[in-house]
């Protein structure tokens, strides 16, 4: 049996399997292990684990030791060299004017090398400041390219649901994301809402992307004609999380109808207590709005109106007109909205009459 320990060199760095030996350790540990790239101080992620040889991975190595005082004062003076690193070497990149962006720079534990991590658009000629950074510190440089998702997992930050940034708290890895994810979800495409502080799609669009899936199977697509309650309506909207669909048939009216309902073809609503007269259960439709009223007719002779409205107070009588008024009043109005004559007093021609 051979006990094997998960180990990260950085806050949500990638895990790697050692060899814990007869150590005793426990998570959180600080150790010095042995790597390709030399020595290196790491985190325990987890208590050793005893698993047979013939299931452990090829080329294990194993802790050296758990880490003393001396290694972690060692520690804590490489990364104030660092920052000293950084700015001189961000200062030759300005005074070279090349292109590219200096993330972040790191020593090695042992100090035998510096590693600069940088961005940029393509392939850089940095030979030249390679040979200023090495006469200037006297060790070892390497230059390492990263990506932009790489470079928000070093720099740090908050998202813009308030909390750290994933990449830099606990992912060790980056997935794949698409846009697909956000259409399913029925996210707004808008760039900057579901892009990260990276400027890629946001890592967390795929936590829910497979629950989502399951749940939209079955569920009848945005504009899809259905038959409910013997009406043809169409499917406007869905709410995935609640299983319910919008509808809206041919008068405009809409309701919304779970994928239950939909299924047994009955509706499981209980039925209100004030409902219009006529309403039936399977009126459900025409609950979202107010129904128009039609203009009543006159009721014919020896019926009684259905809403006869409360009599108004009467009116006193006008006196009444006789003919001959009324003849000379209509006169009045018609020579009132006749033609009107120039003010020159003159007949209007031909050519201005129907002006």
């Amino acid at each position: 049996m051979i006990r094997i320990v998960p180990l990260k060199f950085q806050q949500a760095g990638r895990q790697y399997d050692f060899n814990a030996l007869s150590i005793e350790l426990d998570a959180g540990d600080k150790v010095i292990v042995e790597t390709d790239r030399g020595r290196a101080m790491a985190t325990v992620v987890l208590a050793p684990r005893e698993v047979p040889e013939d299931q452990a991975p090829e080329g294990l190595k194993n802790i050296l030791r758990i880490a003393t005082e001396e290694d972690l004062a060692l520690a804590e003076t490489n990364a104030a060299r660092e920052k000293d690193a950084r700015r001189y070497c961000a200062e030759r990149i300005h005074e070279r004017q090349l292109e590219m962006k200096l993330v972040r720079a790191e020593y090695a534990f042992d100090g035998s090398k510096i590693i600069f991590f940088f961005t940029a658009d393509g392939r850089i000629d940095f030979r030249e400041l390679v040979k200023d950074l090495a006469h200037h510190f006297h060790t070892r440089i390497e230059m390492r390219q990263i990506g932009v998702r790489d470079e928000a997992k070093l720099v740090g930050g908050l998202g813009i649901c308030g909390r750290e940034l994933c990449c830099s708290s606990f992912l060790t890895q980056f997935n794949p994301v698409s846009v697909k994810m956000a259409k399913e979800q029925g996210l707004a495409l808008n760039p900057t809402k579901i892009s990260g502080q990276c400027g890629r799609l946001l890592c967390c669009l795929g936590y829910e992307f497979d629950t989502y899936s399951e749940l939209k199977k079955g569920m009848p697509k945005c504009g899809k004609k259905i038959l409910w309650q013997n009406r043809e309506c169409e499917v406007t909207s869905q709410d995935i999380l609640r299983q319910q669909v919008t509808l809206r048939d041919r008068e405009g009216s809409c309701c919304c109808v779970t994928m239950e309902e939909l299924r047994t073809g009955q509706a499981t609503q209980p039925v209100e207590q004030e409902r219009t007269p006529g309403e039936t259960h399977g009126n459900r439709l025409t609950r979202s709005r107010p129904q128009r009223q039609e203009p009543r007719k006159p009721a014919g002779k020896g019926q009684k109106p259905a809403d006869q409205p409360a009599p108004e107070p009467e009116k006193p009588a006008e006196p009444q007109k006789s003919q001959a008024n009324e003849a000379t009043e209509g006169q009045t109005k018609r020579r009132r909205r006749g033609r009107r004559r120039p003010r020159g007093g003159r007949k209007p021609g031909p050519s201005t009459q129907g002006e």
